[in-house]
Order: C-alpha cells, then sequence, then structure tokens
C-alpha cells in the first residue's frame, strides 16, 4: 500500500514537472512564437500567404512538399530566407527567394503560372509587313508591302477584309496613327510622312488619293493628329509645325527649336503640345525647360494661319 501511494506520488510530481517545462512551449505556440534551436530561445514566428492563377498548384518550401495546395497559408515560419517553389501541371513553374519576418505576413497574390504550349492564332489572311491596333474600335489594320495594300479585322482576326491602298514609304514606318475620325491613316518615317484614306474606294473622290509628303532636310521627330482629323502636328529636329492633310498644303511654322530632338507630347483631348527647349536666362547660361503649346481652334485658327501664308 505504501509503495502504492509512493508511486501515485512520483507520477503527480513527474506530472507536475513536464507541465511547467511545457507550459512556455505551449503559451508561445498559443501567441505565435516557436522555439528556435539555431539560436536557443523562443522566436516570433512569420506567415507567408500564397495564391496562383490559376489555382491548385503544388508548394515546395524548402525542398519540402506542403500539403496544401493554392490557395494556402503557411504559418508559425520562424525568420529566415526560405526557397519557394510552386508547380503545376502543363504550366511553367515559378521559383523565388522568401523573407520571412518576426510577426510579420509576406503576402504572394499575383503568381501567374504560363501555360507551357499557350494557344497562338494566325490572325492575318495576307502577307504582313505591319500592323497596329485600335484598342477603341476593337479592329487590327494590317499592312502587305508586297501588294501595298491595307486591311482590317476585328481583334479575332474575323471580318477580313481590305480597306485601302498603301503608299511605301523607305525605309520602313516608324509609327502609324489613325486620324480622330478613323477615316485616315498617317505614318512616317525620318524623312517623309505619308497618308492613306481608309474609306469606300467607290465613295472616293481625287482628293481622297494616298500622298507623301517630303522632309529631306530635317530629320522627322513625330507626328501628330489635330483633334479635327484635318490637320497634323509635325516636329522635327528643329521646328514644330502645323499643315491641312493635302498634299499642297503649305506648312505653318508654330516654334523655332533651340536644340535638336526635344520631347515631345501631344494631348489629343484638349489639342495641346508640351515639349521641351533650351533658352538663356538672365544669367546667360541655357536651361532646358518644359513648354506648352495650345492648339485648339477656338485658340488657334489654323485655317486663316494658312491662308494668310498662302497668299503671301
Amino acid at each position: 500500500m505504501i509503495s502504492e501511494q509512493k508511486i501515485r506520488a512520483i507520477l503527480f510530481y513527474l506530472s507536475v514537472f513536464i507541465f511547467l517545462v511545457g507550459l512556455p512551449f505551449i503559451l508561445s505556440f498559443a501567441v505565435g512564437y516557436k522555439f528556435d534551436p539555431r539560436k536557443f530561445k523562443f522566436t516570433k514566428t512569420g506567415i507567408i500567404v500564397i495564391k496562383t492563377q490559376p489555382a491548385g498548384a503544388s508548394v515546395y518550401l524548402d525542398g519540402s512538399l506542403l500539403r496544401d495546395k493554392t490557395p494556402v497559408t503557411v504559418n508559425e515560419l520562424l525568420p529566415a530566407r526560405y526557397n519557394l517553389k510552386i508547380e503545376l501541371e502543363k504550366h511553367y513553374p515559378w521559383a523565388g527567394e522568401i523573407e520571412v519576418g518576426k510577426g510579420k505576413v509576406t503576402r504572394l497574390e499575383k503568381i501567374v503560372l504560363f501555360l507551357l504550349r499557350p494557344h497562338i492564332k494566325q490572325l492575318n489572311k495576307e502577307r504582313l509587313s505591319s500592323f497596329w491596333i485600335d484598342e477603341e474600335d476593337k479592329a487590327i489594320y494590317y499592312v502587305n508591302q508586297d501588294d501595298n495594300i491595307i486591311y482590317i479585322s476585328n481583334l479575332e482576326g474575323e471580318n477580313y477584309k481590305r480597306i485601302a491602298p498603301f503608299i511605301p514609304i523607305t525605309p520602313p514606318p516608324l509609327k502609324f496613327k489613325l486620324s480622330p475620325d478613323k477615316q485616315k491613316l498617317l505614318y512616317f518615317n525620318k524623312r517623309q510622312v505619308a497618308v492613306a484614306y481608309l474609306i469606300n474606294r467607290r465613295e472616293a473622290s481625287p482628293k481622297d488619293e494616298p500622298f507623301i509628303l517630303n522632309y529631306p532636310a530635317e530629320g522627322i521627330v513625330d507626328v501628330f493628329w489635330h483633334s479635327d482629323s484635318y490637320h497634323l502636328i509635325l516636329a522635327d529636329e528643329r521646328r514644330i509645325q502645323a499643315r491641312e492633310v493635302r498634299p499642297d498644303s503649305p506648312a505653318v511654322e508654330l516654334v523655332v527649336l533651340s536644340r535638336k530632338n526635344s520631347a515631345i507630347f501631344y494631348d489629343l483631348d484638349t489639342d495641346t503640345l508640351y515639349f521641351t527647349d533650351y533658352q538663356k536666362a538672365d544669367d546667360g547660361n541655357l536651361y532646358n525647360n518644359l513648354y506648352k503649346l495650345e492648339l485648339n481652334t477656338k485658340n488657334f485658327p489654323f485655317q486663316g494661319l494658312i491662308k494668310i501664308k498662302a497668299d503671301e
């Protein structure tokens, strides 16, 4: 009977001892701490949240496969750098090194796993040399310089048809730009500006024939449509000009630049041109400044200026 009491006492004190020893571990886990054997102390843990598109990917953390697939939250991670690899069948894997901080949540919520063999569809039905996309009207324009024709289709390559002749320029165009009314197309290189009319040829008149403007002296930097779809704003290395969309139109010289290759931006909504240029300050030094030129028809009578220029 005495021996049984001793055994009970020993077991009781042993249980109390285990409880007291384990209590710090239990409380630490409860408040987000974990024992770090490398530092031999309790350390605040961190969390990794992983989301992928598409979901259902396998996650490897330092080479160990996690039980759950994405989206997944990995808790109670000691502060450190972890190697992370994400895999999904028939998709390219994703890999990276992740930093986990004390008491912090590291979020990886924009991981895209791309298909190994993405679906590729040919859209053009004729030979292709250039193309551009009209996002507003959901259309694609194509240029075939073999037959010098401009074609159009929807964004899926459907309703493919020819719409206008194309005048080739050499070297090939740097940019293509549709007019605001979607009836004309300009394209240019450093020495030439060409305009094509994207209208039904049965409705076309002689004035709607495509044409080229030559600028052999100064290299063209950029060309913009005015919102009236009847004027071009042209910037070369030394000048900013305006001219009507016709081959024999005289140019209106708006600005003479002090530097070559100025930075230029055109706001079609307000017909405002922004450009940089050097000007001499009071201290005698040249400084690069930003200028604003308003070209809306209320403030800038293009027709009047061009007619005056032509009469002179």
